[in-house]
């Protein structure tokens, strides 16, 4: 919905700014109208789209949010105005982002906008299902309640997040020290080993292929600087184009080893989802619409979305579901469980838990594998060429024989 920027007059004749969503320009000074404000100025909001590597604004993490959540719930809890509380809280944090963030939001809400509007004129801080989940609570008196939810979601999102960047620091890690160790003898090593053989000796393929590198890499390095950039550039733009995207989104979860862990994670992400809308009392087929395109799978969201459409005609969530092959069979009977027996919150909280522990296994799992692996893979690679490095040496003193 588009959000935009006003000016107005109160009753007190005092000025007032701040930003109201509404689908036109015209509905949107009507409901400042009705507010009791004369408007001076009205104008749609564009975001200035600035690169995140030039922006000096920090990001605000699933962690300042999840934070702010609670404190928000308590403060709200101990009977504390919302306007009061929002206030308080920007003067609290920590991250600037948040901070100028909540202080715009608390000024809007003053100024007579709904707090639903208020928090979704800022869609890069507070995803979908934030801003969704808030106006069930607003509407239904059980803002408290929600926001606890809303923080245990996120709480519980962020650890699944964390135990697969724990599994990928140490391949990363592992990976670059290999790079630096690699070219440090191509540079050092190398040119030290072909000073001491004779100009005589027999020099075998694997020998000199690792000499013409190292020369290569010594002489012409802004040359290799300049190709390596490219296909760095190349690739990140690919992935970043619709293409990429794409194809990124339709073979990430078929990659071996990694694709399995990548889908109890979307699913675990999808249902926890899901299971937070439903008990903050938002309707079925609006809570399939706001918890497929946050799972993190282009492909569970579409297949969401196909089953909205069949969900409209009469049929159950449970069976819609079992015709994709994303979702495993334990998962499907699980709903439909809970929508016979009326606990589908419940049922799917127990399903996010059951998947997020197997993430945490199947992580823990793949470091374990993955080390000795590494390892072996090290050791060849530098072992392969210091053999080939003495190979000419051993050459010479066997003919010297």
């Amino acid at each position: 919905m588009p959000v935009f920027t006003y000016e107005c007059m109160n009753k007190q004749g005092e000025l007032i700014t701040g930003e109201i969503t509404a689908d036109t320009v015209a509905s949107a000074a009507e409901r400042l109208r009705s507010s009791g404000y004369a408007v001076l100025e009205l104008a749609e909001y564009r975001e200035k789209v600035r690169s995140s590597f030039l922006s000096n604004e920090p990001k605000v993490k699933l962690s300042d949010i999840t934070l702010f959540s609670r404190q928000l719930a308590a403060m709200l809890g101990a009977g504390i105005p919302v306007t009061r509380s929002l206030h308080t809280l920007s003067k609290q944090c920590e991250n600037p982002t948040l901070k100028n963030a909540l202080e715009h939001i608390a000024r809007n809400i003053e100024g007579g906008m709904s707090l639903t509007d208020a928090f979704s004129a800022y869609p890069t801080i507070f995803p979908k299902i934030y801003i969704s989940m808030l106006k069930a609570g607003e509407v239904g008196g059980t803002l408290e309640k929600t926001l606890l939810r809303l923080s245990d979601q996120l709480q519980k999102e962020k650890q699944v997040k964390d135990n697969i960047k724990s599994a990928m620091s140490y391949p990363k890690m592992i990976c670059i020290f290999t790079v630096l160790i690699f070219l440090a003898m191509l540079i050092f090593m190398v040119p030290v080993f072909k000073g001491f053989i004779p100009s005589s000796a027999e020099i075998p393929a694997i020998t000199q292929f690792i000499f013409n590198l190292s020369d290569s890499i010594r002489t012409r390095w802004y040359a290799w600087v300049l190709v390596a950039g490219v296909i760095v550039g190349g690739m990140i733009l690919f992935f970043k184009s619709e293409a990429g995207h794409d194809l990124w989104e339709q073979y990430k979860l078929k990659i071996p080893i990694l694709g399995p862990i990548m889908v109890k994670s979307v699913i675990a992400r999808f249902t926890r989802t899901l299971a937070t809308l439903l008990d903050g009392g938002i309707p079925v087929v609006q809570a399939l619409e706001s918890a497929g395109p946050t799972s993190g799978s282009d492909v569970l969201a579409e297949t969401v979305k196909l089953a909205t459409k069949r969900i409209e005609e009469g049929k159950t969530i449970a069976s819609t579901l079992e015709e994709s092959p994303v979702f495993p069979p334990m998962v499907t009977h699980m709903i439909a469980v809970g929508e016979d027996s009326g606990t589908l919150p419940t049922l799917l909280d127990k399903v996010a838990e059951f998947y997020e522990e197997e993430v945490d296994v199947a992580t823990k799992s793949l470091q374990a594998v993955i080390q000795p692996v590494l390892l072996i893979f090290i050791g060849t690679l530098i072992g392969g060429m210091l053999i080939s490095l003495y190979l000419p040496m051993l050459t010479v003193v066997a003919n010297t024989r």
